[in-house]
């Protein structure tokens, strides 16, 4: 039993370490951009999606409004997106993206690339890890969410 509380038979500690180096790796062209890596994954949904409530982007990040709120309040303060209250309810913020947040989507372009070439790893074993990594955190989302009575485990009632 004793075993099982080596750090080298956690299944956690190398997913940990691996993360943060990926994120290491993304600091030095993130850097340029004058983004955080949290900054980064907002910027990617909002590129794809020019307007969304912060609870759309909640979703898809898997973080909570207390994370986001403040992160979101940086990137309107350097002009990337703007926040504003919905007019059918208050309680909803949209979040959409400035002209400035689409000029910086160009300056960005390459950042996957970099990152890859930096990397060093091959492709092939990163879309492995990647699909194997998501396939964990969909059944680990499914165990949370089964029982719930909740509709698709977003808090919305069925």
């Amino acid at each position: 039993m004793t075993d099982l509380l080596k750090l080298e038979n956690q299944v956690c500690f190398p997913v940990y370490a691996l993360a943060k180096e990926i994120i290491n790796q993304y600091r030095a062209f993130l850097d340029q951009l004058d983004l955080t890596y949290p900054q980064y994954l907002v910027m990617l949904v909002l590129w794809e999606h020019k307007e969304q409530t912060v609870n759309q982007i909640g979703e898809k990040l898997r973080l909570d409004s207390g994370t986001l709120t403040p992160l979101l309040k940086r990137l309107e303060q350097k002009g990337i997106v703007s926040r504003s209250r919905s007019t059918r309810d208050e309680r909803v913020v949209n979040i959409t993206l400035t002209e400035v947040g689409e000029e910086l989507k160009v300056r960005a372009k390459h950042l996957p690339e970099n990152l890859m070439a930096s990397m060093q790893v091959p492709m092939e074993e990163l879309k492995a890890l990647k699909e194997s990594v998501e396939k964990i955190l969909n059944i680990i989302h499914k165990k949370d969410c089964s029982g719930s009575g909740k509709h698709t485990c977003t808090g919305q009632k069925e």
